[in-house]
């Protein structure tokens, strides 16, 4: 496990923005991996929708480009209990690719995979209506390798293994089918403002949480 300062833990302090049971990281960013940082090219990433979906696609790093721009600019939450305040990350919608790939009236769900091959689970409405993105800019810069880059989803709403790093792609389906963590204890959906950390806060075993 890679980790950089702050997994360990700090001192609570009362804040209104942070979720029950965070701190606030400050100027730190935690690394936190379950797989090895791969060495991916923009040439060699690509971001593919497919599964209950009118026209699977998948996009080029310049294709995904070509797409209106957006940004998200706000906090990151983390289930291992950090929170990071006054983010900025540039990338695309995640509603630009699912318009252009017509999402089935039965998809309720969808597994986003990355290049490594985690998997999470997340339901659809958490992915649209401008709740997701795919990024590949952090603060204007290129988003580092070790944080997901050159892309990653950011979901930013729910905890931060939710939010895949190195994203390869969604495949929507019409029932919830559980990722990596969440096979291995996780809650299902993850939010944090409900403490949504594991599906059985009584169990013995809680696996690391990495992303």
């Amino acid at each position: 496990m890679h980790v950089t300062r702050g997994f360990t833990g700090r001192p609570r302090v009362p804040n209104s923005g942070l979720p029950p049971g965070q701190y606030d990281t400050g100027d730190d960013w935690p690394v936190l991996s379950a797989e090895v940082t791969p060495e991916l090219a923009p040439a060699d990433w690509t971001f593919t929708v497919d599964g209950l979906v009118a026209e699977p696609r998948t996009w080029s790093w310049d294709e995904a480009h070509a797409l209106p721009a957006s940004a998200y600019e706000g906090d990151i939450h983390c289930v291992t209990s950090w929170s990071k305040f006054g983010v900025r990350f540039g990338g695309v919608s995640l509603d630009a690719f699912l318009d252009l790939v017509r999402p089935a009236p039965e998809a309720t769900h969808a597994v986003a995979y990355s290049h490594t091959g985690y998997t999470t689970n997340l339901p659809l409405a958490d992915l649209t209506g401008g709740r997701a993105w795919v990024v590949w800019e952090y603060g204007d810069e290129p988003l580092p390798a070790e944080h997901g880059g050159p892309a990653r989803l950011l979901v930013p709403h729910l905890y931060f293994w939710k939010s895949a790093k190195w994203i390869a792609g969604l495949r929507l389906l019409d029932h919830d089918e559980p990722g990596f963590w969440e096979q291995n204890g996780y809650h299902h959906r993850g939010n944090p403002w409900e403490e949504q950390r594991y599906r059985d806060s009584s169990a013995a075993h809680r696996p690391s949480d990495r992303w």
